[in-house]
């Protein structure tokens, strides 16, 4: 019986990370209100392998954990997958504890090993795809560069068939008691799944292809990821997701993202939206953009067809909250979806022609779908019918 919360993964394999409930912005932006999961494993046997660390701050209970499961026994290696602080923070301390573990990683893991922790000394480098034996065990390492960082890679255990797969396929939110899929709410999990995702990995959807084309090569029995829930009951399930997410299939819907300060662009924003299900939209969501949270927008813009954007004008320029969503949204290279437009002003035009030059700037990632609305101040008839044409044109656009 174990003291410090590790749980076995198998025989020999053994959950040591860390449940994080009480940061509230994951890289100092992303909410997490469902916390986080720093997963590290420890791999006991003729060799003790650890794979990644966990974030600096949960040290304690860490050393505690992999200590408790080594019972006196040294610990061998210590496998890099990635080298982003949530990852390796407890790397210094790690290496003061246990002074002759090998670090295995790949050049660019070396090189910030060293700009990081001013570690230089016994580190083991691989190449791509290289074959390495380790007490008695088969490692693959497979380089995913770009998903998210340049020196990203997975460790393949061929002997037990599980991949430690870094942050790919990961997610956020703690695991709550249960590490494992089949002990999950998993609808919880795939939408934090695709959070994450999008928010963290989505710019690099064409890398995590390729990755993932790699791993659909390994003979996958168990998936360890860095955050999130192991899938030891449906590890194709969570591949499947990730390659859907990074090729970029959307579901037929529209997403209404607003930005408002009097009412008026929100009345706007509920008329196109009441027209949308009129017109048989099957999936509708609506966002105050200065109260949502935009991961969560971003996400739902991600996982759908359509966008409307209505905003307001402020201070001769686009509504700021607004602003920042469009920035996110460049930043993600997003493609293949549509988008219709609606500014409002009362005295000084901006919102529209900024929106507007949103779309162009994708060069044709997003399609605009017209018309263009402009509403002068309050809402009227004739801007209503405008609404409802907007609508009816976006339905049939997302319908195909």
């Amino acid at each position: 019986m174990y003291r410090n919360g590790i749980i076995s993964v198998s025989d020999s394999v053994f959950w040591v990370g860390a449940q994080d409930r009480t940061t509230d912005k994951f890289e100092g932006m992303w909410s997490i209100p469902h916390g986080v999961a720093y997963n590290s494993y420890l791999l006991t046997g003729e060799k003790n392998i650890l794979i990644d660390t966990v974030k600096e701050h949960f040290i304690g209970g860490f050393l505690d954990r992999i200590a408790e499961a080594l019972a006196g026994r040294s610990l061998d290696y210590v496998v890099v997958n990635h080298m982003e602080p949530d990852h390796s923070g407890s790397m210094r301390v790690l290496r003061d504890v246990y002074p002759n573990a090998k670090l295995i990683g790949n050049a660019k893991t070396a090189e910030m090993m060293k700009n990081f922790f001013g570690i230089s000394e016994g580190i083991v480098t691989v190449s791509d795809g290289e074959a390495v034996e380790l007490g008695g065990r088969k490692f693959v390492f497979v380089f995913t560069p770009m998903v998210h960082w340049p020196e990203s890679m997975v460790a393949y255990d061929a002997t037990d068939r599980i991949l430690f797969s870094s942050d790919i396929l990961g997610g956020f939110g703690a695991t709550d008691g249960g590490i494992f899929d089949d002990e999950a709410d998993m609808n919880m999990a795939v939408g934090e799944m695709a959070r994450y995702y999008v928010n963290i990995v989505g710019r690099f959807a064409a890398p995590a292809l390729k990755a993932l084309a790699k791993v659909r090569t390994l003979d996958i029995g168990i998936i360890c990821p860095a955050h999130g829930h192991v899938w030891r009951t449906e590890p194709g399930r969570v591949i499947d997701i990730y390659e859907k997410l990074s090729r970029q299939e959307t579901d037929e819907g529209v997403v209404v993202v607003y930005g408002t300060m009097y009412g008026n662009t929100a009345a706007a924003a509920e008329r196109i939206a009441s027209d949308l299900v009129k017109n048989r939209v099957p999936s509708v969501h609506m966002h105050d953009i200065a109260r949502s949270d935009i991961s969560q927008v971003t996400t739902d813009i991600w996982r759908h067809s359509g966008l409307i954007l209505a905003s307001c004008t402020y201070n001769m320029e686009l509504f700021p909250p607004m602003a920042r969503l469009l920035r996110h949204l460049e930043n993600k290279n997003m493609k293949g979806r549509y988008a219709g437009l609606c500014g409002t002003f009362s005295w000084a035009e901006a919102s529209l022609r900024e929106l507007s030059a949103f779309v162009e700037r994708s060069k044709g990632g997003w399609t605009h779908v017209e018309p263009k609305i402009l509403i002068k101040s309050g809402l009227k008839a004739s801007d209503c019918a405008l609404c409802e044409t907007l609508s009816s044109n976006m339905a049939r656009a997302i319908k195909g």
